[in-house]
């Protein structure tokens, strides 16, 4: 059963709308996936709440921030959206736990310094073959210098950019509907859609 983790020691870089389309890109396939959330803020227990019966089934796995564990048998798929300042035993217990981690970071160097030590952390756990490690940038303009010099400083690490997702209202909108793009017509969202492929393609493997 894959785990895939999404994490990013730094508040507001988008864990939650990433880990809700990764969520709702393996219901779309068809898996019975479950979705926890370690965060207090509990965003995205939030987001399934407001989930409509009629969308593609995304259970609740019951996490907390002080206990990690394993998800509940009859599961095919778990994702599980992690809090800021993710380090020490719960950085352990993560790492135990997920078989992949999507680490969202946006092209500023604040947030690159910000999550330097995390990604190096991840960059030797990656090395020892214990974990496989993804990089997204988020709200990110992929012609743009700033996402250059994201890949270059992912690269210093021997880390793969997954993906460029771009700063749209579709997925403000879809969220404040419990959706994802997943959920909607495909011609809807079809430029965001394009840029999930990579991403999708790493989450297959």
């Amino acid at each position: 059963m894959p785990v895939i983790v999404i994490a990013n020691p730094k508040g507001g870089v988008g864990k939650t709308t990433l880990a809700t389309n990764v969520a709702g890109y393996f219901a779309a396939q068809g898996h019975a996936v479950m979705l926890g959330d370690a965060d207090r803020q509990q965003s995205s227990r939030l987001w399934l709440g407001l989930r409509p019966a009629a969308a593609r089934p995304i259970a609740t796995w019951d996490v907390s921030a002080d206990l990690i564990v394993k998800p509940p048998k009859g599961t095919t798929h778990v994702v599980l959206d992690t809090p800021g300042g993710l380090h020490g035993w719960r950085f352990n217990d993560v790492i135990k736990l997920a078989n992949k981690i999507i680490v969202p970071l946006q092209p500023s160097v604040f947030d690159i310094f910000a999550t330097r030590a995390f990604l190096d952390q991840l960059a030797e756990h990656r090395h020892a073959g214990k974990v496989q490690v993804g990089i997204v940038g988020m709200r990110v303009d992929s012609r743009t210098i700033a996402a250059d010099k994201l890949r270059g400083f992912v690269d210093s690490l021997n880390l793969p950019v997954l993906g460029m997702v771009r700063d749209t209202q579709n997925y403000i909108h879809l969220a404040a509907r419990g959706l994802t793009l997943f959920d909607v017509a495909p011609g809807r969202v079809e430029k965001d859609l394009e840029q999930w492929k990579p991403i999708c393609e790493w989450l297959n493997k």
